[in-house]
Order: C-alpha cells, then structure tokens, then sequence
C-alpha cells in the first residue's frame, strides 16, 4: 500500500491512480512485463494487460459512486477496473451482475456510441423505436433502458478485450504502431455529449408544445350529423 500525495488516502501497490481523488500515483500501477533476448544485450519492456486496457479505456473522467467514498471525480478506468475484476475469474470469464447509470438514465445508444461500440448503438437506437412503433407500449423503452444499465458493463468488458486482442495480434505493427492504435480504437467520442444535450433538449422542447397543446377534443358522436334533434313540445 502507498498514499496518495495529494490525499494521503492509502492505494494498493497496483493502483495507477488514487480511488479516492483520482490524482496519478508517482509509482506505476502496474509492473512491467521484461523481456530478455539471449545474445541481445538490453531488455525490452512490454506493458502489461492492464496497462493496455488502461490505455484502451482512457484519460476520462467521471462522476462516480461508492458506499465507502461517496460521490467521486476520477478516471473512468478505475471504475470499469473493479467491474471487470468481477468478471475476469481463475477459470475465465463468467456474467457478473452490475449496473452502469449512464447508460440507463440516458438514451441507452448515446452510451454505446459514446464508448464506440457502434454495433450495439443502432440497435439501442432502432429496435426500442421499433418495438414501441409496433407494440404502441412506451414500457418497451423502459425495459430496453433497464436491459442496457444491467448488461453495459459486461458487454464493454467484452469489447475491450476483443479489441485488444485483435491490436496485439496484428503482425505487421511494432510496439508503438500498436499502442497508436489501441488509443485510437479506444477511449471515448466527446461530440456524443453535445449530441446528447441536443436531442434532450429537443425532447423537452416538444413535450412542452403537447403539453401547451393539450389533448384533442373529439365529439364522440362524430359532428351534428346523426345527433338526435331535441324536441320541445
């Protein structure tokens, strides 16, 4: 264990940053893998699983929620680092039950797309719509959204490791062309935020003008035509 310089809050020896300030540790998270070639005179560093996924992930930051720490500002990486330690077992990878607010607060495909996984983005973007266009049930959407929060953090878990893995394999790359190239896969689309006040925005907008509005009045005996006529005799 080693304190935070800037909180003196007390950090396992692996921890790249502090859990309760987010403030980058003088000491790296994780240790490096060495590499020694006979006959080559020197070693070769190769960053570690972690510090690959580290990368992938990005320098984000977020507003985060513990029981221990409260509400806390630091780097996105941490947060999936304890979900995906539940998922990653001895025996391989296994559905760990967690539940990821943004995505189901929020438009679930404006999650997705945010963390470039676009595949599940058009089809949280089409298939509620659809559904609810079909259905005429507006709960379909609530459900989507409740699938979403439950499933986000496994679903990620899986994209950055087949991501990784796939950077890592690819034989005509050298070690920097790789690290470029995760970043680049990686991390977040920052445009996704403005895109999201947009559409909310939007949203109120016109659930404001219904509500102006107000509902249609009907005659439900459909106009004066075969209304009977009163009779005053």
């Amino acid at each position: 264990m080693h304190p935070c310089p800037s909180c003196s809050q007390e950090n396992p020896d692996t921890a790249n940053f502090c859990l309760q300030c987010g403030q980058a540790l003088a000491s790296p998270s994780s240790e490096a893998a060495t590499e020694v070639n006979p006959g080559v005179t020197g070693t070769k560093t190769l960053p570690t699983p972690s510090q690959l996924w580290e990368t992938f992930i990005g320098p984000s930051k977020s507003i985060q929620f513990s029981v221990k720490t409260g509400w806390v500002w630091r780097p996105a990486f941490l947060y999936y680092k304890e979900k995906f330690e539940n998922i990653e077992t001895p025996q391989g990878p296994r559905f760990a039950l967690s539940w990821n607010w943004p995505a189901a607060l929020f438009d679930s495909f404006l999650w997705f797309l945010y963390r470039k996984m676009y595949m599940f983005a058009l089809l949280y973007a089409v298939a509620p719509a659809l559904a609810i266009f079909l259905t005429g049930d507006v709960m379909v959407g609530i459900v989507s959204r409740m699938l979403a929060g439950a499933s986000a953090n496994y679903l990620y878990y899986w994209h950055v490791k087949d991501k990784v893995q796939r950077i890592m394999a690819l034989p005509s790359l050298d070690d920097s062309g790789r690290a470029r190239l995760i970043q680049e896969e990686g991390g977040v689309q920052p445009y996704v935020l403005w895109l999201g006040v947009v559409l909310h925005v939007l949203m109120l907008g016109l659930l404001a003008a219904a509500i102006v509005q107000g509902p249609s009045v009907e005659d439900p005996l459909g106009g004066t035509e075969g209304r009977p006529v009163q009779k005053f005799f």
